[in-house]
């Protein structure tokens, strides 16, 4: 019989981890008000970065194959470098509490994924429940009304779908590479690509290098690049190599819940009556395609469906 925690512990992991990135909209909320996006993202990739300079030791015995050169790099790609870009002008038209809500589209757009390119079984209650969620999604967005902090609630929602687009791709390349590499090494990958990567908007022109030290937005990229960047990434890349993809993509769910309670709370987030329908059929389609369809041919008595039960 395995360990108690062996159970227990993805749940911890994955859980955990949903909580961090949740706190992530609120932060870089707070952190695109003293600095430009591009100057957060990259700064929190660089906070992140130096963070793995402790594990060097550990990330000394990985063993590279080259033949997996071009999933880690698309892994990457993937998440930070594309999903950043649209994260962060999502977030400048969007508010964080609908934001986080676009992410319970990403279980959806994992099982997807997985029939595609994975050959996975899909039923059609999935699909069911996906096209429910993308109904939802788009009566949030038409619902949002343009303010200070959400100037564009349309297009800053499907810029964030578009985020969850590489996350999928995202999370199909790390289960892939997490049966021969620890969350440890994958995470450290991520951090150091997309420092790299982001450091070349530093030379654009319309990018203002900060020479004002802003307290609260500091604080936030910190944030970011330690518990996020590090944290988030780490346990949820632990919790992907211990369960099957989808089966962790469905703890992306808890993303919107921790994400509209922390922006009623620290930001002051408030919806209106249409957008908290809208939400709740967001809600269950997302739960109606991660609902195991029952079985057809099910006959009371039977030994081994009593076992499966």
């Amino acid at each position: 019989m395995a360990a108690p925690y062996a159970r227990w512990l993805p749940i911890l992991c994955l859980t955990t981890a949903m909580l961090l990135w949740a706190s992530s909209f609120i932060a870089l909320k707070i952190a695109f008000s003293g600095y430009a996006p591009m100057i957060v993202i990259w700064g929190r990739m660089l906070v992140g970065s130096f963070c793995f300079i402790f594990f060097y030791r550990q990330l000394r015995r990985v063993t590279f194959r080259k033949e997996d050169l071009k999933y880690l790099l698309f892994m990457a790609a993937c998440e930070p470098c594309i999903y950043f870009i649209f994260e962060a002008k999502a977030l400048q038209l969007t508010s964080a509490s609908l934001a986080g809500l676009i992410t319970a589209m990403l279980p959806l757009l994992v099982a997807l994924g997985a029939r595609l390119f994975l050959k996975e079984i899909i039923y059609l209650q999935t699909v069911i429940g996906f096209m429910v969620a993308i109904g939802g999604a788009c009566w949030l967005s038409l619902a949002g009304h343009s303010s200070a902090d959400a100037p564009s609630p349309l297009l800053g929602n499907f810029l964030e779908f578009l985020a969850m687009v590489a996350a999928t791709g995202y999370t199909l390349s790390l289960k892939h590479l997490s049966a021969r590499y620890s969350a440890l090494f994958l995470t450290a990958v991520q951090s150091w690509v997309g420092a790299v990567f982001f450091a070349f908007f530093l030379i654009s022109p319309e990018i203002n290098i900060p020479f004002e030290f802003h307290m609260l937005p500091a604080l936030a990229v910190l944030y970011l690049g330690s518990f996020v960047t590090l944290g988030a990434y780490l346990l949820y890349n632990f919790g992907v190599s211990l369960i099957p993809a989808s089966q962790a993509s469905a703890y992306v769910n808890l993303i919107p819940v921790f994400t509209v309670v922390l922006g009623f709370l620290i930001l002051g987030d408030r919806f209106t009556i249409p957008q908290y329908f809208a939400s709740a059929l967001v809600l269950f389609g997302v739960y109606l395609s991660q609902r195991r369809p029952r079985r057809l041919h099910n006959i009371p008595g039977n030994p081994s469906e009593r076992a499966s039960g």
